[in-house]
């Protein structure tokens, strides 16, 4: 690609229209999917996806994409015609040039695997999952590795290489006239050396026993009670109960709780909670959001204090803040939106164990399940996969679907005691609109908050 003939073509048009700032992403993506149920392939995929996209910006956005390179001229255009008639009177931050090249460096890239080896992998790990008592199993195998040059009116050209692997697996049990799911996930910015360092043996034995296990779990009790999160829980209600309200586009648009209170203490002493797209091999790292914007490592509590919302370029100028590299697409057919990277608690310094002695009648939950946030109102839902009975400092009856909910500040200010043990390893997607790869976690943290059965 021609990349000084498209900036040259570009400045043209944008003298011709009278645009204020664009910005071109061109992308070159190689994925690999291999989908495999109860033994059967459902899906084997190597895709590759070539594309442009052009955002160019006179008061308002407008927004143009192809995959075919050669009508760069036509989506540039368009975007820009699109931005011309859109009307608005917004501001955004537009900063200095960046150029760079930037490649998140693996051991063994997955690029050279052959496609057999892979679907040979899948075929392992679903004779694993085989056993008595599960009804059915799942394995989902995905790499990808996006280039990507961006290009905007400042004289920014920045080259990027970003590799992908995510590897899940997950078995239904049934028995005792019911059926029960549970699941692991790997995934990250790395190359092979992600399956080669994971002990299938051991994690498909786990994922099996959990599943049966439950089924002679018992329902949980309802009411609001002390509860300890372990760090997978801990991620997601980190993630989806306050990541979500504190990115600034919920902000500009009233729909966070998290409005006007900058500056302000919203959850206890020593509470801290970050959000890092520049964490080694997670799989919501990056170097450079689709603005062009250096990845940073964001503080958004800090000693309970609310101190940064997650910025892109808009935000920041309606906000008055800079950019802090948070705006990102789930490909060049997409315009940047405010989104997380890779979103935890920071540990405190709690044993589990002192925590567990804490507690006089609760519950300790487990893993993620999926649930439901309302950053507006402040109020969530979400599912655990399973959970344990607390009774004065012992762990007593396993519990299955059981869903945990409340009030975002309330169980922010609830907070009794934050865990020493953080683990940032629960690798997914994150849908707004668009799907993102994310990571979130935590240490066990202690709080309270109200619980009930799930479903």
């Amino acid at each position: 690609m021609d990349v000084e003939r498209i900036l040259r073509l570009a400045e043209r048009m944008a003298e011709r229209y009278g645009i204020e700032y664009f910005e071109v992403r061109v992308a070159r993506t190689r994925a690999v999917l291999i989908e495999m149920e109860n033994g059967s392939l459902e899906t084997l995929e190597d895709n590759l996806e070539v594309g442009i996209g052009a955002r160019a910006f006179a008061g308002a956005w407008g927004f143009s994409s192809s995959s075919d390179l050669s009508k760069a001229e036509e989506v540039i255009k368009t975007a820009m015609k699109i931005a011309k008639v859109s009307g608005g009177d917004s501001k955004i931050f537009i900063g200095d040039p960046v150029v760079d090249r930037a490649e998140m460096p693996v051991r063994e890239p997955f690029t050279d695997i052959e496609i057999g080896d892979k679907v040979a992998l899948v075929r392992e790990v679903d004779g694993l999952l085989k056993g008595k008592g599960i009804s059915a199993r799942r394995v989902v195998y995905v790499d990808g590795l996006k280039e990507q040059i961006y290009l905007n009116s400042v004289g920014s050209e920045i080259q990027t290489v970003v590799p992908r692997i995510r590897l899940s697996f997950s078995v239904t049990a049934k028995g005792n006239g019911g059926m029960q799911a549970y699941w692991k996930t790997f995934g990250g910015t790395v190359g092979w050396e992600l399956v080669e360092g994971i002990d299938f043996p051991h994690w498909t034995f786990f994922v099996k026993e959990k599943a049966l296990e439950l089924l002679r779990a018992r329902t949980p009790p309802s009411g609001e009670f002390d509860v300890i999160m372990d760090p997978e829980l801990t991620g997601v209600f980190i993630h989806e109960a306050l990541g979500h309200a504190a990115e600034a586009d919920s902000v500009k648009n009233g729909e966070s709780i998290l409005e006007g209170k900058l500056g302000e203490k919203i959850a206890v002493d020593g509470l801290r909670v970050v959000d890092d797209p520049t964490l080694p091999g997670k799989f919501g790292s990056y170097v450079y959001d689709d603005e062009g914007i250096r990845a940073r490592r964001v503080e958004i509590i800090r000693d309970g204090i609310l101190v940064n919302y997650l910025n892109d370029r808009e935000t920041a100028a309606l906000l008055g803040l800079e950019p802090n590299g948070h705006g990102r697409a789930q490909s060049y057919a997409h315009q940047p939106l405010v989104r997380m990277s890779n979103t935890y608690l920071e540990p405190g310094d709690w044993s589990f164990e002192e925590m567990v002695s804490e507690v006089k009648r609760g519950l300790y939950m487990i893993g993620d399940k999926g649930g439901q946030v309302d950053t507006a109102n402040g109020t969530f839902t979400f599912g655990a996969k399973e959970g344990y009975i607390i009774e004065n400092g012992e762990i007593k009856a396993h519990v299955r679907d059981v869903a945990l909910s409340g009030k975002i500040l309330d169980v922010l200010r609830n907070i009794r005691a934050i865990g020493k043990d953080l683990r940032i390893e629960f690798p997914g997607y994150c849908g707004k609109g668009q799907w993102v790869s994310v990571d979130d976690g935590g240490p066990h943290v202690l709080t309270r908050a109200i619980v009930g059965g799930l479903g």
